[in-house]
């Protein structure tokens, strides 16, 4: 869980000083989560020797060395560091007084009833830390970032160490309480995600290599064969091939600084975090996953070597979809894929599909089923299979505005922990206004590089099919 840094006296006495103010505090969890890269980057080069079947390079060897000697030294800061912390719960704990059973007076705060301890310990609800919504959370922190501002005391009972009850302290903070960061992540792979529809990975480390097996069962040539034998004949061998493929983690970032006045109202500021931010990583994961060019973000479908193009008709009108352009789509789907294929289409789309008919049947016959009823809700179907509006797709009669995929073959990798989210006051200090930083590490390709030829017939099959452009 990551610890959100806020040292306000330390910070107003430097301040004051002329002193040059840290932006962000070194703290425990920092070093930890330091330490968790340093691991993944050690994994990720013995991985990447042990999937070519070699031993370490040279320099290979000495990397190791050199950041396994990096996590021993951060090993140890920690552990000076957690000294120190115990040490200040230790003098804390001297003198500590019985708290009075009514209204009693704090010295920090003489107007502020000593019920709101008891309130800040009550463990019933340690999923919130006490707090009935993010905005009220946002806003007490707010509230004790600000110079002049008060502490609420629901935050000090989680913070990483105090040195006094307004948590004073080099390495004081408030942490976020999981159940809001839970809630973002849900509100992320909500059904209309294509997130949740790929084939999903989780990384401790900012890189993963992927073994990959891209021999179909009928090749003769490469990987593991069979072969009919006969009695007493020696038996014919092969040896698996594989390709090892390095895919680096991207970072998917919002920054949302909240000035006093959207704090005004705490729960104006729940609904603007808790829509606005998921709304946007939908949209870039999504159009990730459809458009990605690879270069910082996810590689998409419609960037990748395995897709497939199938042919408009001969004479077609510009910017129509005409039945033969679904069947003709169909027929390049490779046949295992079909069970989880969706189709994935512009809105304009909906028109022409519903107006669409068997060309050759003496009565109207409807293509396209639109959604009626429990049965088919929230989508329609095209060939049996979800058809699924989005923005991410082109326009009518653009190469894009309609795709049939399989997107279980669809590989998507996301940092262990999903989202985080931090609070800070130190971007925009001289402002009294805070910085809300949403990050989400995430990288994405499908799992062949190619189309798949067939055992018999020269037409390509692969997940991924795409109709050319109509103009």
């Amino acid at each position: 869980m990551k610890t959100l840094l806020i040292d306000m006296s330390a910070i107003s006495q430097l301040v004051a000083l002329g002193c040059d103010v840290r932006n962000e505090p070194v703290s425990i969890d920092d070093l930890n989560e330091e330490l968790l890269n340093i691991h993944g980057k050690v994994e990720d080069i013995q991985n990447a020797a042990d999937a070519e079947e070699r031993e370490l390079t040279e320099d290979e060897a000495n990397t190791i060395d050199e950041l396994n000697n990096k996590f021993k030294k951060i090993e140890k800061d920690i552990a000076r560091r957690e000294t120190i912390a115990n040490q200040v719960e230790r003098l804390q704990s001297k003198g500590r007084k019985t708290e009075p059973s009514n209204k009693s007076q704090d010295p920090a705060h003489p107007n502020r009833d000593l019920r709101d301890y008891r309130q800040a310990r009550d463990p019933k609800d340690k999923s919130t830390f006490g707090f009935k919504h993010f905005g009220e959370f946002a806003m007490a922190v707010r509230n004790g970032s600000i110079r002049g501002g008060e502490l609420d005391q629901r935050l000090l009972k989680n913070a990483a160490t105090t040195y006094s009850s307004e948590g004073v302290g080099a390495d004081g903070g408030f942490l976020v309480p999981p159940e809001y960061r839970q809630a973002i992540m849900e509100t992320v792979m909500a059904e209309s995600s294509l997130l949740g529809r790929t084939d999903q990975l989780t990384s401790s480390s900012n890189t993963l290599v992927l073994p990959k097996d891209e021999n179909t069962s009928w090749d003769s040539t490469n990987g593991v064969q069979a072969a009919w034998e006969g009695e007493a004949d020696t038996l014919s061998q092969s040896k698996v091939a594989l390709k090892a493929d390095s895919v680096r983690l991207n970072k998917l970032t919002s920054l949302v600084p909240v000035t006093e006045e959207l704090n005004e109202d705490a729960s104006a500021l729940d609904s603007y975090l808790r829509r606005k931010v998921p709304e946007k990583f939908d949209y870039k994961v999504n159009d990730a996953i459809v458009n990605g060019t690879g270069a910082g973000m996810p590689l998409g479908i419609m960037s990748s070597g395995a897709l497939i193009t199938a042919s408009k008709e001969s004479g077609q009108t510009a910017s129509t979809i005409v039945f033969e352009n679904i069947v003709n789509m169909w027929a390049r789907m490779y046949a295992p894929y079909r069970q989880n294929a969706v189709w994935l289409i512009n809105q304009d789309i909906e028109p022409q599909l519903l107006s669409m008919g068997f060309p050759t049947a003496a009565t109207a016959v409807p293509v396209y089923l639109p959604p009626g009823g429990l049965s088919a809700a929230p989508y329609g179907t095209l060939m049996g299979k979800p058809v699924i509006p989005i923005e991410s797709c082109q326009t009518l009669g653009t190469a894009g505005d309609i795709i049939l995929a399989d997107l279980s073959q669809y590989m998507t990798a996301m940092k262990t922990g999903g989202i985080r989210t931090d609070v800070s006051m130190h971007l925009y200090f001289d402002q009294d206004v805070l910085a809300y930083r949403f990050i989400m590490r995430v990288a994405g390709q499908p799992w062949r590089d190619n189309t798949i030829s067939p055992a018999n017939g020269s037409n390509t099959r692969s997940a991924f099919i795409n109709l050319e452009t109509r103009s």
